[in-house]
């Protein structure tokens, strides 16, 4: 059953993930998702439905438009393929649980800001504000578990959690509004239902590790020269990676603590 769940979960990915490709292209620029159909941008002609299977029709095609050659970009394929192995990893890690939509729809949501915030270093609200009550509905059905038992507890502590890390971030922002933005506020309370919903555990891991992989990499970057004092440095993406942390190993890394403690 686990091995059908992982496989379906990581087909839906490749689905999922050619669809972000869409997402993360045109919501930064305010167009609709939904239309036109995706055209090639050099000769404008509409992609085929047999050119648009993902990861697949970017090998037979050799990463070219099928009518006017024009190259198609690498990160087509590996956006398709990557949030397909981030399905699978999230469906082998909850099973057959009432959370795996929420935690899949997560996923999703994190793909496409992830780009979104280093190509345009933005946070778009056209995301980030439907997931509150999307992700509200869906940790909802995963406390009621109807074929279990409901635990309502879990959802008031992910509130309590989305609460309190809105409320970090926005004091962050009116303390040093040059280092982080209203977009980071935002994506915090969405960030903070998921690991509320998990435990406070996963809550402080998820949190702190934010900071400290972000903190890592902004060293490295001026340790090399690529990076000064004053560069901006997208923050959404370590708080993404950081929440990963925190769900997968909050509870785990806090046992941890206590016992050396």
């Amino acid at each position: 059953m686990t091995t059908f769940l992982v496989a379906f979960a990581a087909l839906l990915g490749l689905v999922v993930g050619s669809f972000l490709n869409v997402v993360v292209w045109r919501v930064p620029r305010g167009e609709s998702v939904v239309a036109p159909p995706s055209a090639c941008p050099a000769c404008g002609h509409r992609i085929r439905p047999r050119d648009n299977v993902p990861v697949v029709s970017w090998l037979l095609l050799g990463g070219r438009c099928r009518d006017c050659r024009a190259p198609i970009s690498v990160r087509y394929p590996l956006v398709e393929a990557s949030t397909a192995v981030l399905f699978a990893l999230v469906a082998w890690w909850l099973g057959t649980s009432w959370a795996l939509p929420a935690f899949l729809y997560l996923a999703a949501v994190s793909v496409a800001l992830w780009l979104i915030d280093i190509d345009v270093h933005r946070l778009p609200d056209a995301i980030v504000l439907p997931s509150y009550p999307v992700t509200i509905v869906l940790l909802a059905v995963a406390s009621w578990a109807p074929d279990g038992e409901s635990d309502w507890s879990a959802l008031l502590r992910a509130a309590l959690a989305a609460a309190v890390l809105l409320a970090f971030y926005f004091v962050l922002v009116v303390i040093h509004p040059a280092g982080m933005g209203l977009g980071d506020v935002k994506l915090a309370g969405v960030l903070g239902l998921y690991l509320g919903w998990v435990g406070w555990s996963a809550v402080v891991v998820g949190a702190f590790s934010a900071f400290l992989l972000g903190g890592v990499f902004g060293l490295v970057l001026m340790v090399a020269g690529r990076a000064g004092r004053r560069t901006a440095i997208p923050f959404g993406p370590w708080m993404l990676l950081g929440a990963a942390v925190g769900l997968v190993a909050g509870p785990s890394v806090t046992d941890a603590y206590l016992r050396l403690l």
